[in-house]
Parts: structure tokens; sequence; C-alpha cells
């Protein structure tokens, strides 16, 4: 092989870095030389069992279940659970940390029951408890949690329900906390109390000045939706006095946000959040507890930065400067220092979860070869563009530009008065595109790119067609255009030769992908392969364990995909753990109110209509209705 040629030679390793896999993977994810992605479980000590993601879907497919899938890797969530706990166990032991830990993973990140055995069943080594938003998830969290020294938050709205279930709890053992978001809800917490005659253990959520960047940066602030002023915190400390009963304040609450790139932000509300603790001791509360929220970012784009979807510390800055800005308050008062709380949700299930989709088809920006003699049948503006063609250089490229646009629009008003001839306006739109690609080429290499040509290779890009629903099982990368990692799952050790963007399979313009991340920034464009007839093309979608699933949508009638989750064992097989068939046409159908029995009668009675009416045999009646229901029975998505 000559030299140019093995330089030039495509590598996993280059894959690794195009698609950044050692930078957003945490260790989990990687590439292997021969050119699939794989998943490592992060077992202690040396052993590194691999295991390739195509291994896996192979496994699903034998089973009988279609793409696409939501595979849960079940050790990826007991390893996040374990690099929390364990780091703030370190962070503490570090700075002679009097107190303790407890995590809490808040159940509206990912409701799903499975998600919430495995968090509370792994979780008990380490006393991870729950918290709940709603009647719902406190209903959820009292079936599963079974750990009496876990922590079990109730936040959010609550009536007189809510707050019998968790006063009950506490009677029955539990470490249950009321998180009085609002002055009215303290008169409720201890009229209820005062009723059934169980001591409640109390929280205040503290309405802190201190506001993150990032999409949820109204979370904090004076204007934040919940919280309590200082007033009302002062307010809320004289009614308990007032009922003797200032004892049963125990815990303060504060949430900057959710996906806090910058850990500045993090230490300025812990130390705001540790002066409000401090001075409550001091009033004479009994305190004990510190629930610094969620907001314990994910590095989706792998760029170590204060970016939106980054995040610019690790797991263990993070831990200590929180310990360290506690102790630096509290020492100089002698006070005890208080078991802190998190409710690292996002950190907790992100990367257990990954999309995994099939490419369908592709629509390729990819012209015809040009064929000079047609010119002399072509009128003059197709003639100008062809002398364009023929002219682009590095130097003139936005000349060129303006005038390909310039006679590529007056030769589409000539077609609409009738001017030309179909054949020559589809002639002057393959040279049109010819002009494109060779403007590409020239401006590909150039460090500043001319006005008007940054968005080109979009404009070029291929489309690939990927069979899934960005609005049911990605609904924040269009609501907010949230980046996740995605890449082919194999062909790595391959040169990717397409760039293109995803569509799903709904028919809604804004269901596609379009932004993607990039080796030094998010690029418009996804680099891929050619697809190859016979073989499926398979892509992952990484780091959707969080919030995806319970804000999915029924667009177009596509429901939630099928499920699967496996275990990985130390010698690099895995378990199947759970299916999870998705959900079939008829199951959406009543999700939106349809009878499915008076549907299905009211096809056959038009398909035994149309037998009197002669269009079909009753033997043909036979299949038509079979197919009908077999339908009903079918998956939403597209099926080989």
């Amino acid at each position: 092989m000559k030299k140019e040629e093995m330089l030039d030679r495509w590598t996993s390793e280059k894959s690794k870095q195009l698609y950044r896999t050692n930078d957003w993977g945490a260790g989990y994810f990687d590439v292997s030389p021969d050119g699939f992605v794989t998943v490592t479980p992060g077992f202690s000590g040396s052993n590194k069992a691999e295991v390739k993601l195509l291994d896996v879907v192979s496994g699903i497919t034998e089973r009988g279940l279609d793409m696409p899938v939501l595979l849960r890797i079940e050790n990826l969530l007991d390893a996040q659970i374990t690099r929390l706990n364990q780091s703030f166990a370190k962070s503490m032991k570090k700075c002679n940390y009097q107190g303790t830990f407890r995590g809490v993973f808040p159940i509206k990140v990912n409701q799903q029951q499975q998600v919430l055995e495995e968090v509370t069943r792994f979780g008990a080594q380490y006393h991870h408890g729950l918290e709940a938003g709603s009647k719902a998830e406190l209903i959820a969290a009292l079936a599963l949690l079974e750990d009496k020294e876990a922590c079990l938050i109730c936040n959010g709205y609550k009536d007189e329900e809510f707050v019998d279930l968790g006063l009950e709890a506490i009677k029955m053992g539990y470490k249950c906390f009321f998180v009085i978001e609002m002055p009215g809800e303290l008169d409720l917490v201890l009229r209820r109390a005062e009723e059934l005659n169980i001591e409640p253990n109390i929280g205040v959520r503290l309405k802190i000045s201190t506001k993150a960047g990032g999409n949820w940066s109204e979370s904090g602030g004076d204007r934040s939706i919940f919280g309590l002023s200082p007033t009302q915190l002062i307010e809320a400390v004289d009614v308990l006095k007032g009922k003797g009963m200032l004892h049963c304040l125990r815990l303060l609450h504060f949430h900057l946000g959710s996906q806090i790139p910058n850990i500045r932000d993090i230490r300025l509300a812990v130390l705001e959040a540790g002066r409000f603790y401090a001075d409550l001791v001091e009033e004479g509360a009994s305190m004990g507890y510190l629930d610094i929220g969620g907001g314990l970012a994910i590095d989706y784009d792998g760029s170590q930065t204060n970016y939106t979807f980054s995040k610019n510390y690790n797991l263990d800055e993070y831990t200590t400067d929180v310990v360290e800005v506690v102790i630096s308050v509290l020492d100089g008062k002698n006070i005890p220092h208080p078991i802190i709380i998190s409710e690292s949700g996002r950190a907790t299930v992100a990367y257990y979860s990954v999309l995994l989709v099939n490419v369908l088809d592709t629509a390729r920006f990819a012209p015809n070869p040009l064929n000079p003699d047609a010119l002399k049948d072509m009128p003059e503006m197709v003639e100008n563009l062809y002398e364009v063609y023929k002219t682009v250089n590095q130097k003139n490229v936005q000349e060129c530009l303006n005038d390909a646009i310039y006679y590529r629009d007056e030769i589409r008003q000539q077609f609409k008065v009738e001017q030309i001839t179909l054949r020559q306006r589809s002639y002057a739109e393959n040279l049109f595109q010819l002009v494109m690609l060779r403007i590409s080429e020239e401006i590909k290499n150039r460090k500043r790119i001319p006005s008007g040509l940054e968005n080109l290779d979009e404009a070029l890009a291929d489309i690939f067609y990927a069979n899934f629903s960005v609005f049911q099982s990605l609904p924040d990368a269009w609501a907010i255009d949230q980046v996740f990692p995605i890449m082919p799952i194999h062909r790595l050790n391959e040169r990717p030769s397409r760039k293109g963007i995803l569509a799903d399979i709904t028919c809604d313009s804004d269901g596609k992908i379009d932004q993607f991340i990039g080796v030094h920034d998010l690029e418009r464009t996804l680099p891929l392969h050619e697809l190859n007839e016979n073989d499926e093309y398979y892509l992952g979608v990484f780091l959707v364990g969080a919030y995806q699933e319970t804000l999915g949508d029924l667009h177009n009638l596509f429901g939630d995909t099928n499920v699967v989750s496996i275990r990985i064992n130390q010698d690099g097989t895995f378990d199947f753990i759970q299916e999870i068939e998705g959900d079939t046409i008829s199951d959406v159908l009543e999700y939106v109110e349809y009878d499915i029995k008076s549907i299905s009668e009211r096809f056959r009675q038009k398909a035994e209509k149309a037998v009197k009416e002669g269009y079909l045999t009753p033997r043909e009646r036979k299949g038509v209705v079979a197919r009908f229901e077999a339908g009903l029975r079918g998956y939403t998505y597209y099926e080989r």
C-alpha cells in the first residue's frame, strides 16, 4: 500500500474522533477496532466486558421485534447511581465532612415502572430514595420504595389526599418530607397532621436569587414559579413557632434548574442556600437536611464547556464544590453538617437508554453527469448558467453563487410563463446542482467561508429516512433543539462518504433532526455511509434516558416503541431481562378515544356492502377484513 493510501485509509479511531464518542460516552460507549459501537458496563477493577450494540440488535430481531427499539442497559443505571454516591462519599471524606449524602431520583425524569424498580432495587445499598411531584408519583413511590433509610421527598402541588398519603408513609416508618412550595400549603399540612395525629417532616423550598444559565434558567431567581421568598419563609417559621412545631422544620430545598452547564452557578446557589440554612438553625428549627435539587448536567456534545448541552465540570468537581461550600458557611457558626440530598435525575438515567433505529431509504443530492451536447437546444439563461459552471474557482465563489441563483430563478419564472419546456427546466435544475457541488468543493478547505455560503453543506445534504418519530421518541430535539449524540453503530471502519440529515416517518416538516455534534462545533449535517442494497443500516441515538419517554406524544399516531432491557455480564455476554412490545395501532387509536370493536364492525359492514355492490367476492371480503384486523394488531412503525 502506498504511503498516501495508508494516510488516507479510514479507521475506527477516525470514527471515534469524528463522532466524538470518547468525549460524550463517559467511558461507557466506545468503537471497536473492527468498526462497531460497543458498550462497557463499568465493572469495578480491570474487567472491561464489551458488548457490540449490533449483536444486541441481532438478538432483538431474532426474537421477532422490529425497529425502532428503545434499549435499556441496566448496568449503566446502576453505574451512575454508584458514581454519584461514591463521589459524594469521597468528597466528604476528603473535606472531613461530618454529615452524609442521600440521593433521590425525581420520578418525573423517567416514570416507567422498570426504571423505578431498578433505581430502588440497586439504590438500596446507598439508601437512594425517590422524589414525587404528584399524587400518582407518590403512589408509585410508596409501592416501590422498600428502604426505610431512604428519603422520600414530596414536591409540587399538594391536596388533602396527597398530604394524607405522605403522613401515612411517615407513620409506616418512611423518611417522607413535605416540601412547602407556596405559603398556603403549610396550613394544609399542619391541619391534616393534627387530625391524623401524625407529626410531619416539613421542608421549605427557597426561592433563591441566584440564576443559572441554560434552557431552564427560569427555575431560579426572584420570578421563579415555585418556592418561598425570604419574607414568606420567615412567616412560615413564625407560624410553626406559634404552634410549637418549629422542630418539625427539618429540610431546606432549592432548585436552580435542570442541566446547569456552569459550576460557578452551582457554587453561588449552594452558598446562598447555606446562609439561609444557617439562619433557620439559629431561628430554632431542627433542620438536618439540605436538598440542593437537581441540575447536575450531562455532557451531550462532549465539549466540556458551559454551552447549554454540555458542562464545564466533572462529577468529582461537582460534589467537592458542594461539600466545600456547605462547610465554609456552617463551620464559622459551629452548625452541624447536614445530610446533603441531591435530586439528580438526568445524570442518573440519561446514559441508560439508547434509541436504535434502522434507515429505510435516502433522498440523495446527486445530480446527473452533464451532457454538453444538449446545450444547443437550451435557451440563453441556461447557457449563462453553464458559463457559471465552467468558471467556478476559489476566488469567485461568491460571485458564481449569486449568478447561479439569479439564472436559476429566471429560468423558473420562464417556465411559469411557458417560455421554456419541462425538459429544459430539468436540465437547468441539474446544472444548478452541479454548480453548487463545485462551489462546495472550492470552499471545503477555506478557513473563512464567504457570506451566504455557511449553510451550503446543509443545502447539499442527503435525507436519510429513519424508522422512528421525533415527536414520540426525541421530543426535546423538536421542542428545545436538544442535541443528542447520533451515529451509526456499525461500519465505523469505513469512511462515511455522505452527509445527511435525518427525517422521521411522520408526515411533518418538523419531523427531522438537522443539528448534530461536530468535531469543533455543532454541525447541520451528519456523516453517514452509502446504504448497501441488501443490508440494514442502523443508527443509535444516545443519552435519551431522561424525559424523552414521558414527554413523547402521538403525532401521526406513532406510539411507544418496542423496549428491550439487557444486563451485561462480566464475561462479556448479555442477558435479555425484559421485552415490552410497543403500541399497536389499536392501542394508539384507543388513546384518542376510538372504540376498536365499533370501528372493526363498521369496516366489516363496509366490506359486506362492497360484496353486495359487486366490488368484492365473499372470499375477497374475508381477506380484506383479515388484513384490516391484522393491521389493528400491528406495530405503528414501518415493518419489513
